[in-house]
């Protein structure tokens, strides 16, 4: 089989390399990748949301499955416009994208049908949505509806603060048109976990459980990133919440976008959280998340390519895990999310057994791998324990020189 991976981050390198473990595989080819992938993968330089290039590359290099990973292509309509080709594509439409493309359809598909997740209002006008604000106080959330790589959500703890992230949104336009509307949330407490499940119209197959770190700093301080660590499993994660979980949230979801005509197929991930009232959603992606499949992958005993072929066919893909912990921590550049610099040298890291190093944002500069995007690599482990695993992936991250040029979470799975 040739296969092709769609994307150029941290979670097509880790998709590369769960593809890898299938000898059977005659070519991995990714697009764009990045320079990190170039080991496990031949990069085609062809941008992710060059759907056209990428059907015609797809015919003419003979690739038998194309898996994406980027929301920007599946917004786009990459998945329809292949299947007008006949193109073997594992992604949702963009019609069923829009589950992640737009909150307050979001939002409102939810209350449809009865699938739990916080009390909201979408606001256009600025004087509304502090009206709101005043009404429902603080602490609150803010979101802008659109695709803001992870960024686009501001959880206010003061009215002052939701107030500035309104105008930040809709009269400075921080995010452009992803936030000329805004959902505004009532403010969830509890325990954040993220479920994936491969999903084929009604049949959802769920994953292990992971947890990820979106702020930006230790103790969860600092703004939202498209997050700065994970790990799997959830050692707080109940049996009954995790099944709850399936059938009241992704099969419900599953089932309503076949009742909207939006039929799903793909990666469906839920943002949880484990209220005193069960889970609720807090956000829909449409795709596998990031950094959750850097550990949520490496645990997975079965053949990617072959889970894949069965969800599309309808078969029991008998999802097996590895009795192991994963623990993932990024590398970002000094200054993400907000400004930062590329360029600057990326650390080397010595090859150690049960550690691995995931891409997400280097290019080649001559010779040496150069920083190319805020999250620059993961560095994750294996291990018995999450402890372990967690000990593991420091002892990685503390052998290198930083320069003060880059920065990671002391914290992250412990």
């Amino acid at each position: 089989m040739k296969i092709l991976v769609v994307g150029r981050g941290g979670r097509e390198h880790s998709i590369v390399k769960k593809l890898k473990e299938n000898k059977q595989i005659q070519k991995i080819y990714v697009a764009p990748g990045n320079a990190g992938m170039e080991e496990d993968a031949e990069c085609i330089s062809i941008d992710e949301m060059n759907i056209e290039d990428l059907v015609s590359f797809v015919k003419e290099a003979a690739v038998d499955l194309t898996i994406v990973g980027p929301e920007n292509s599946l917004n786009a309509g990459i998945a329809n416009r292949f299947q007008t080709e006949n193109l073997t594509i594992f992604a949702p439409t963009q019609e069923a994208s829009w589950l992640e493309g737009s909150k307050s359809y979001a939002k409102d598909f939810m209350k449809k049908y009865a699938i739990p997740t916080a009390s909201y209002g979408v606001f256009q006008d600025a004087d509304e949505a502090k009206k709101h604000v005043a009404e429902m106080g603080a602490p609150i959330v803010i979101k802008a509806d659109g695709l803001a790589a992870g960024k686009g959500v501001i959880v206010a703890m003061t009215e002052e603060e939701a107030y500035q992230a309104i105008d930040d949104m809709l009269i400075c336009k921080a995010f452009d048109q992803a936030g000329s509307t805004i959902v505004i949330e009532a403010y969830l407490e509890g325990a954040e976990f993220s479920l994936m499940a491969f999903v084929h119209e009604d049949k959802v197959y769920p994953m292990m459980a992971a947890r990820d770190y979106k702020r930006a700093y230790d103790n969860d301080e600092g703004p939202n990133t498209g997050g700065m660590g994970a790990f799997a499993p959830i050692p707080d994660l109940t049996k009954e919440a995790y099944q709850f979980s399936v059938e009241q949230i992704l099969k419900k979801t599953a089932e309503g976008m076949m009742s909207e005509g939006r039929s799903f197929t793909g990666i469906l991930y839920a943002g949880l959280i484990l209220t005193k009232y069960g889970p609720k959603v807090i956000e829909f992606n449409t795709r596998f998340g990031d950094p959750e499949t850097q550990v949520v992958l490496p645990l997975l005993k079965n053949d990617l390519v072959q889970v894949i072929q069965d969800v599309l066919e309808k078969k029991e893909p008998n999802l097996e895990w590895h009795e192991e912990a994963c623990v993932g921590v990024v590398l970002a550049s000094k200054g993400y999310p907000g400004t930062y610099k590329i360029g600057e040298r990326v650390p080397k890291f010595d090859d150690k057994k049960d550690t691995y190093i995931i891409h997400a944002g280097t290019k080649k500069d001559n010779e040496s791998l150069v920083s190319d995007s805020g999250r620059v690599l993961l560095v994750g482990g294996r291990a018995e324990t999450l402890s372990e695993a967690a000990r593991k992936v420091y002892a990685q991250l503390d052998q290198v020189e930083l320069k003060n040029n880059f920065y990671y979470r002391s914290d992250i799975a412990k």
